[in-house]
């Protein structure tokens, strides 16, 4: 049965494709142009198509006042999904909707409206679950579940023939075009989502696209098609809102006859026999392909080898605005002079520490310490982190860091001294190393974010990127998926990265040459901010997280005794601190004590106390005895080893309206005064 190809585009199911269409109508343009901006924009009545990807290129975006606006999927945006209110009736319609995969992106949660009794248990009503995974078998299927929310973990399978409402929960993960397009769209159904944050970009009218648009948006995804003749093994982008009507034939014909174009992933994904093949390139002028790959493609035929991980360093610039990134091979042979680093707080500085070396650092900003046992920092103060692994305490089987660490205090003598790391300082690396580092042995020696500057540029490479760099931060070692592809002479071979080239490979035959004598070289790469910040989002984080301020010091350190004022000096303070108005409390001390009823006016008067007359962290203070009796749990018995005050806010704002409401006025002659 004929349809439109934008109904094909959005019932057929990818998993299906490739597929083969035959044109029932065809759409011409004036002059038989068979090719406009790289679409296809004329189709002859019965040319016959093989339909192998389908992708969404933009957005259509409809706001909450009608407005419709097309966001390219480059958009420099944050998005959070609206949880889709149409409930899924079974694990089926789930499967075939969504894309499921190992993927952390491809793990929707859902939450069951009913009850369902499971082989292990039962999975109760308002529960959430996430499917991890998804098995295609004969007549059926299953989806591999992990439920939330509940101890010990559970893991559970659910048919392609359960039954049910399944909701979607809300996400509370910020997504960007691309990735929304990727992985969160269902087939059939539309996407509502709202803009969380805006990113800078350089081109300013691509980034206030959206600039005056509020409030809910529901996006409609807009399709192009791949797709290779009968006659030609050239691939074809066409719009899927293009007027024409089709006809699948798949059933009809051999789609063998047709070439068979493979994109970069799709052959990475082969398993260990697929390889060596001999593939064809075709390259078209929309895909984007590095300045050294162009080069090297001109050789129409080449030998893909095999497909492996290669090892990458993600580095930064050095600067305030706009820095760069860079992707290093291991192989670059330049070399590195080390750059201070800078700590912003101690628990950044525990983490430097090395087994290598010892870590030499001076104070930038001081820091009192009221803690039992752990130093005060003032500016200027050295240190001396020695060497060793980073302090970490076990805890029922779990890594956590430690509340403080030791360290040398260099003031002409070592001391031994304890920083807590919840420290808010500063502190700026002493470097007095002079060796030149190859990046392999700054990977090894060091540990990671390490700062340096490229003393010696590499002299392999025509264009050295790194050499006019201020400063670099080296980041991070990265595993990025490569084929290694060689020229069909074996002449020259290179490192090809498939997720950041846009490449279309139809293949041929089976090599069974010889092998290149040697590896392929690594392209020392510049990347978008885009891509940094993929790579850096889907990083798996190894570090712990900060530990919380330890209690509050049950014994303070002795204050220094006060010296009692002359009788001018008294004087003159009582002056002038008479009037409320003079009232200063320092706001982070922790023993200042504020007698209120000692509080004086200048004749002799007590000073009222109110939420009005008082500062906050005095009214806090004066209102003690309340708020205590608003705690409703008691610190005996508590072993935490944290120590923190919870105040019910909400009773807080009830005793300073009654404070308000009554206002308290002093002493009048025969009538008592209020008092608190």
């Amino acid at each position: 049965m004929a349809m439109t190809l934008h109904e094909f585009t959005l019932s057929v199911d990818p998993k299906t494709l490739p597929r083969v269409l035959q044109i029932q109508s065809g759409v011409y343009y004036q002059g038989c142009v068979y090719e406009m901006f790289g679409r296809e924009c004329s189709l002859s009545t019965g040319d016959l198509l093989k339909i192998f990807e389908t992708t969404i290129t933009r957005f259509t975006a409809r706001s909450s006042n009608n407005t419709e606006i097309e966001i390219p999927l480059e958009y420099p945006g944050l998005f959070k999904l609206v949880a889709d209110s149409q409930p899924y009736r079974s694990i089926q319609e789930v499967a075939d909707s969504l894309k499921i995969s190992s993927h952390r992106l491809g793990q929707p949660v859902f939450l069951t409206c009913s009850e369902i009794q499971l082989a292990q248990g039962v999975l109760r009503k308002g529960e959430s679950f996430r499917i991890t995974d998804v098995t295609h078998e004969l007549n059926d299927g299953r989806v591999d579940c992990e439920l939330l929310h509940r101890e010990p973990k559970f893991c559970f399978s659910l048919s392609f023939s359960q039954e049910g409402h399944f909701r979607e929960c809300e996400d509370d993960q910020f997504y960007t075009l691309k990735e929304i397009a990727e992985w969160k769209i269902s087939r059939g159904r539309k996407r509502t989502v709202t803009e969380v944050k805006a990113l800078l970009k350089k081109d300013f009218l691509l980034s206030s696209l959206l600039e005056n648009v509020f409030g809910e948006l529901m996006l409609t995804p807009m399709y192009e098609l791949k797709a290779v003749s009968k006659l030609s093994e050239k691939v074809l982008l066409i719009p899927s809102h293009l007027d024409v009507e089709v006809v699948d034939v798949t059933e009809n014909f051999d789609s063998d006859y047709f070439a068979q174009p493979l994109s970069l992933p799709d052959v990475f994904k082969r398993s260990a026999e697929f390889f060596p093949v001999v593939a064809e390139l075709s390259c078209e002028s929309s895909f984007k392909l590095s300045p050294d790959l162009e080069s090297f493609i001109h050789s129409k035929q080449v030998i893909i080898h095999h497909a492996y991980s290669a090892k990458r360093i993600l580095a930064s610039e050095m600067c305030s605005e706009a820095p760069r990134h860079f992707l290093i091979p291991e192989s670059y042979n330049g070399r590195f002079k080390r750059r201070p680093r800078q700590f912003p707080t101690a628990y950044d500085l525990e983490r430097a520490r090395s087994e290598t070396e010892e870590l030499r650092v001076v104070a930038t900003r001081d820091f009192d310490s009221t803690y039992n046992g752990l130093a005060s920092v003032h500016a200027g103060d050295q240190f001396l982190v020695t060497k060793g692994k980073s302090c970490v305490v076990s805890h029922n089987g779990t890594e956590k860091a430690a509340d403080a660490f030791d360290c040398l205090k260099v003031t002409g003598v070592k001391e031994s001294v304890r920083l807590p790391l919840c420290m808010e300082g500063g502190f700026m690396e002493l470097v007095s190393d002079k060796r030149q580092y190859t990046i392999a042995e700054i990977c090894r020696w060091f540990p990671l974010p390490f700062n340096v500057k490229v003393s010696v540029r590499d002299l392999s490479l025509k264009v050295d990127i790194l050499a006019g760099v201020p400063g670099l931060h080296i980041e991070e070692e990265i595993s990025d998926p490569c084929l290694l592809i060689s020229t069909f002479d074996l002449s020259e071979s290179r490192e090809v990265p498939v997720n950041r080239t846009d490449l279309i490979l139809n293949i041929k035959e089976h090599w069974t040459g010889e092998s290149p004598a040697c590896s392929g070289t690594s392209a020392l790469e510049e990347i978008s901010e885009d891509c940094y910040y993929t790579l850096r989002r889907y990083a798996v984080a190894m570090v712990t997280p900060p530990p919380r301020p330890p209690k509050k010091p049950k014994d303070p350190p002795p204050r220094p005794p006060k010296m009692m004022p002359s009788r001018s000096q008294s004087a003159t303070s009582e002056n002038s601190s008479c009037s409320p108005k003079s009232l200063h409390v320092e706001p982070f001390k922790r023993d200042d004590s504020i007698n209120c009823s000692d509080l004086k006016s200048g004749n002799g008067k007590k000073i009222p106390i109110s939420p009005v007359t008082l500062p906050k962290p005095v009214l806090h203070k004066a209102l003690g005895r309340s708020l205590d009796n608003v705690s409703t749990e008691t610190n005996e018995g508590d072993d935490d080893v944290h120590d923190y005050e919870y105040i019910d806010e909400v009773q807080l704002d009830n005793i300073r309206r009654t404070s308000q409401e009554n206002p308290i006025t002093t002493g009048v002659k025969g009538k008592p005064s209020n008092t608190i």
